[in-house]
Formats: C-alpha cells, structure tokens, sequence
C-alpha cells in the first residue's frame, strides 16, 4: 500500500489512505510499555501514543502531508562512503528499485580534517566533518567530531559511559546557541539509547527529536526532526554520525536510517588519517 496520507478520525482511530483512495483503520493505542528499541526491527501493525510524538503530530489535525517515499520493506540499494581523512565509514541508501525512487544526494561538506571543520556551537568543540544531503526529500546525513562533554561524561573509563550520557553530551555541544541545561531540554529529547561492542569497542545508539521548528511553517503544524545517531570514541574525542528528517517523513525513512546508522564504524587509519587533536590552528 502506498501511503498517501496519515489522519485521525473523529473516532479517535487512525486512517491511512493509499493513491487508489483506500483507506485503513488501526485502533490507537493507548500507553506502551517503556523497553529498548532495536533499531534493526520495526512494527507496521500497531500504532502507539507515543509514535504520533515520534511523527510530531504533537496537536492531532486531520490533514497530514504525504510521504515523499513509500513503506517499504524491501532492501535498498546502498553506497559505501570511506572517509580516510578521519577514518570512519557508513552506507547510506541511493535507490528503491520496485518503487522507482532515486535519493537525489548531494555532499553538501566533503572530509576535512576537524582543525578546519565547521563548527556546531560558539566553543567550536562540536565540528561538522562532512555532510550529504537531499534537499528534495528534506534528508540529512552528517558527522561530526568533538571532545566529550565533561559535565556528563565524568569517567575516564569509556566503558562506563551509558548511551544516553553520551547521547546528552553530543546534544548539549551541538546547540548553537548558548542555552541553560533546561531550555536544552525544551528544545530536544532522547528517545531511546543502547550500546553495543563491536570489535572490542562500544558504540552508542540513540534516537532522539529536535523539538525546535526549523521554520514557521514547520511550528504552527508540529512537525519536527527526527534523528537517529550512533557515537564511537577514538583519541579523546567522539566521531558520530546523525540521520534525519522530518517527522511525518520518519515512518518511511526510519528503517532506511537504522541501516545507515548501525554501519557507522571506525576504520582502520592510513596516512591520509588526521588525528583532531593534530594541529588545532591549521584551517586548510
């Protein structure tokens, strides 16, 4: 069925209408018990509460935009992206064969070393070392590196570290205003945050929403980013890498963003490799 529009009936249930005009009713369930989320399954049967904060129809209208791409459960075809200047690598999806749909990527910042990188907050700490976006579909993928938050990560010991510190710490340095703890809050939340090992070294995962509109239009009807993320830390500083969109975009390109997410990895350095802490005062 492809997804035309996602509305709330009078009767409090939820309708999904497809191209042809069909339509198909799915009670709304009421709460949902707290668990982790494992980014490499998804539910199509059951719409939750929290879901709809998820999707950011935080005020329930009922008239929704369509989704740009269809729910899809087939795989799509993927790109490899090697970055050898920080070494670390992801794929990301290109197309949905059976559906025709071709993301249309540009790589908005190519790799830079972190001395030269663009910045994310008034400190500077938090740095932008290479992007991609589809402007079309409203679709970002970026990655950033920056030394941890010692507020809230206080151990040496990184094995010690939760997923939802490491989560707050990238939070709390990508704000680009200087904000206090609470208005951070106000502003964006984590979702869900676990950690796994992968070759020996932990990994955090975590969803989370911007609750800040990107613009005005965006405010009035709720809609929000969505993004998922993954953290890895190498040489005192945390590499991550972030999907995104917007909120009535996420139940299509959430299961897109989970696979592009859990391949973010840490390759083995060449000589091509800068350590961000290598000469801080060199721009080019």
């Amino acid at each position: 069925m492809v997804v035309q529009s996602l509305c709330l009936s009078p009767s409090n249930n939820l309708i999904f209408r497809n191209n042809n005009n069909n339509t198909t009713k799915v009670i709304l369930n009421q709460t949902k018990s707290e668990h982790r989320r494992d980014f490499s399954s998804s539910s199509q049967t059951t719409i939750f509460r929290r879901d709809l904060v998820l999707l950011g129809l935080t005020s329930l209208s009922l008239t929704c935009p369509p989704f740009s791409v269809t729910l899809a459960e087939e795989e799509p075809k993927v790109a490899s992206f090697v970055d050898e200047i920080n070494a670390y690598s992801y794929i990301y999806p290109v197309q949905l064969p059976s559906k025709k749909f071709v993301f249309k990527w540009v790589e908005s910042r190519k790799p830079e070393r972190y001395s030269s990188a663009a910045p994310l907050s008034p400190n500077a700490r938090l740095r932008i070392v290479s992007e991609r976006v589809d402007i079309f579909d409203n679709l970002i993928i970026s990655v950033t590196i920056g030394p941890p938050n010692s507020s809230l990560l206080k151990e040496k010991d990184k094995s010690k570290w939760t997923a939802k510190n490491v989560a707050d710490s990238v939070l709390a340095e990508k704000s680009s205003l200087r904000v206090t703890s609470s208005e951070r809050s106000a502003e964006s939340s984590v979702l869900d945050a676990h950690s796994d090992e992968i070759d020996g070294e932990p990994y955090w995962y975590y969803e989370y929403l911007i609750r800040k509109s990107p613009n005005t239009m965006s405010e009035e009807s709720g809609i929000y980013r969505h993004y998922l993320g993954s953290t890895a830390e190498r040489d005192g500083y945390l590499y991550s890498i972030s999907a995104s969109t917007l909120s009535p975009q996420w139940k299509s390109m959430g299961p897109l963003f989970e696979k592009t997410v859990s391949s973010f990895r840490l390759v083995s350095p060449t000589e091509n490799y800068v350590p961000p802490f290598k000469d801080p005062w060199r721009f080019w």
